[in-house]
């Protein structure tokens, strides 16, 4: 039997997944770490969560400082994904991550940050430190699930769009092409959003009708998408 004096707890972690979108392609937000283990490498925002923190506490200290963040100003969404608590996920030792997942839209201008940051596309993602690769593919699933059943694409688009952004959104978190029309007979069939009375225009397209959420709050509906 362990004595209690010999009790070591594991390291508590956070970790962020956001995802955008940009010219239809979903993209994920990685860092390159700057010390061991696998230094040089990208990976997701992360850090310790310090006595005293809340996870959420700890996620915002982390983005800020870490890649130039404000979550609860640049994301449309963000909640807890899922605590990833393998034992040999980090060579260091046991180590338990909270890891969070959300989306912005408009990220651009994350100049900020003690570490090198940018976005890859998902679908061509470098070699990612730790179980990151396992986590972003995971979350991706989840966003893709989340959106069959709730407005959770609102965290990728504008305040404003159309019915095609809309779709671009569904058909790059899903990775594969939706027939336009039955996409949108069940998209307005839903009565999540409505029509704003303007128009967009682009080149020499015909112009299209916007639409905003009736709600910028995540809402469920039971038919399915």
């Amino acid at each position: 039997m362990q004595h209690h004096s010999e009790y070591r707890p594991p390291t508590l972690a956070v970790d962020l997944v956001v995802f955008r979108l940009r010219a239809g392609v979903l993209e994920v937000l990685l860092m390159q770490r700057r010390n061991e283990p696998f230094v040089g490498e990208w990976a997701l925002p992360g850090g310790y969560n310090a006595q005293g923190e809340t996870t959420m506490e700890a996620l915002s200290r982390v983005a800020r400082t870490k890649v130039g963040m404000d979550i609860q100003a640049d994301l449309g969404f963000v909640e807890q994904l899922y605590t990833f608590d393998t034992t040999a996920r980090d060579p260091r030792g046991h180590a338990v991550s909270v890891v969070y997942l959300g989306c912005g839209c408009g990220l651009d201008d994350l100049a900020e940050g003690d570490n090198p940051h940018e976005f890859r596309s998902v679908d061509e993602l470098p070699p990612l430190a730790f179980d990151h690769g396992e986590i972003v593919r995971y979350a991706r699933e989840r966003l893709a699930s989340k959106m069959s059943y709730s407005t959770a694409v609102y965290g990728l688009l504008p305040k404003e769009f159309t019915l095609s952004q809309v779709q671009s959104a569904y058909e790059a978190v899903r990775g594969r092409p939706m027939d336009k029309r039955n996409f949108r007979k069940k998209l307005l069939s839903l009565g999540v959003i409505h029509e704003t009375g303007g128009l967009w225009r682009e080149g020499a397209h015909r112009p299209a009708k916007l639409y905003v959420f009736n709600s910028r709050t995540l809402q469920e509906f039971d038919a399915g998408m």
